[in-house]
């Protein structure tokens, strides 16, 4: 059985669009997911209907063994038994870390808080910070703080609003490895609300890609990302190369040739290709590869874009660090994995 059901919830504020239009899901307990999507898409809508903030004009939410909204029931926020870690932490500056965690479950015996609040601070790794105020803090020691002061009182469901937006890059990094290892240690079941690709995919047992109120795909990172099922999906998710093309089976004849497709189908399709799934060879060096020359060379470390032009198109192709291809060379471009045929879009 689930832990949370969302079933064809409706959101709008005045007479503007929906913000949210008939979306579904379902979260198990123990796992981790993500809401994706650009800004307005109403993954920040849906948070807030979640938590209490927000009354949903149609649709149910199911939390456990009770509907919290929906069909004729509303149960208020501070009753719901769900956790909230904010985007900006929303820490007392006048408490310590100790204090602020504590405050998390003032309604508990006096007995239990400080045993409490001690194995939480633990947990997220603050043991010795205890008397520290958040002044005295890095940003994600704070966040944290506020991710001990949510799992206090032991909720079964915590909800994430772009909880990593303030930090830097480097510490963003950190802070979510440290954050999601918490979590899975604790045995949380937890939503993330986030704009950020890399992020949901890397923190997120599963994700779900929302737009303009409704989710185009749910699945794991990997087959969000490698199997994208629409255009907006493959292209919101990064970088890739879109092919007009015919079907026949499971392949198909596209302008980089004869391309092996991810499922059988007929007729004119668009082919998602992901510049990890080109690769780069010396002229003549591969069977059935297209010649072509490289137009730019983007190095970023740990891999290197290339765009490479064939037949008066351009192509992006992903690459090791050690590939030592220059702009003006001439370069074999071949397919290493199945094009991924595209639902909703008629080329014609």
């Amino acid at each position: 059985m689930a832990l949370l059901t969302v079933e064809d919830l409706h959101k709008r504020f005045g007479s503007g669009p929906p913000v949210v239009s008939g979306l579904n899901f379902e979260m198990h307990e123990g796992e981790i997911f993500a809401l994706l999507g650009p800004s307005g898409c109403g993954k920040t809508t849906t948070l807030r209907i979640l938590a209490g903030f927000e009354q949903e004009d149609a649709g149910s939410v199911r939390y456990g063994d009770r509907v919290i909204c929906g069909n004729g029931s509303h149960v208020a926020a501070e009753k719901r038994g769900i956790g909230l870690v904010f985007q900006d932490y929303a820490l007392f500056p006048h408490l310590s870390v100790l204090e602020n965690v504590k405050f998390g479950i003032r309604h508990w015996p006096k007995s239990k808080r400080q045993a409490r609040a001690e194995e939480v601070i633990r947990l997220v790794g603050l043991s010795g910070y205890e008397q520290r105020h958040p002044r005295q803090l890095s940003g994600g020691q704070q966040q944290r703080v506020a991710i001990a002061r949510t799992l206090a009182p032991q909720p079964r469901l915590i909800l994430l609003d772009e909880p990593f937006s303030n930090l830097d890059a480097l510490l963003r990094q950190s802070t979510r490895r440290e954050i999601r290892n918490v979590l899975k240690e604790a045995g949380m079941t937890a939503l993330l609300v986030t704009h950020d690709q890399e992020e949901a995919l890397s923190f997120a047992d599963r994700v779900a890609v929302m737009r303009g109120g409704r989710i185009e795909q749910v699945g794991t990172p990997e087959e969000v990302y490698y199997r994208p099922r629409t255009l907006f999906v493959a292209q919101f998710l990064g970088r890739t190369n879109l092919l007009l093309s015919n079907a026949e089976g499971k392949t198909a004849s596209t302008p980089l040739g004869r391309l092996l497709i991810d499922r059988e189908v007929t007729g004119s399709v668009l082919l998602s290709l992901r510049p990890e799934h080109l690769a780069l060879g010396e002229p003549g060096s591969t069977p059935n590869a297209l010649q072509g020359h490289v137009l730019s060379r983007e190095f970023k470390g740990h891999d290197i874009t290339f765009t490479v032009e064939v037949d008066g198109s351009q192509y992006l192709a992903h690459t090791t660090n050690r590939i030592g291809f220059q702009p003006g060379d001439a370069v074999d471009l071949y397919p290493i994995e199945p094009a991924v045929v595209l639902e909703g879009v008629n080329p014609n």
